[in-house]
């Protein structure tokens, strides 16, 4: 059974995945940042399911403007 939250927090997940591979360098320190973001998806869709919508998506929000901040940092980094 596929639930919104199931959808929402793999699409995010993928984008994320997608990200690091095409806007970083693939260091260790940048995948261990982008891992925190996965387990935040990951609880995130848990809490969905479980019936905390609004705790979900904000999990999911944080969790996104997080990987945003490491992918860009990280993109910065590569321009230099």
């Amino acid at each position: 059974m596929t639930d919104l939250f199931d959808v929402l927090t793999v699409a995010c997940f993928l984008a994320l995945a997608a990200a690091f591979f095409f806007w970083t360098e693939r260091d260790t320190r940048t995948l261990l940042n982008v891992s925190f973001c996965g387990v935040a998806f990951a609880v995130a869709n848990y809490l969905g399911n479980s019936g905390w919508p609004i705790l979900a998506l904000l999990l999911i929000a944080a969790g996104a403007g997080y990987g945003w901040l490491v992918i860009t940092a990280g993109h910065e980094k590569r321009d230099r």
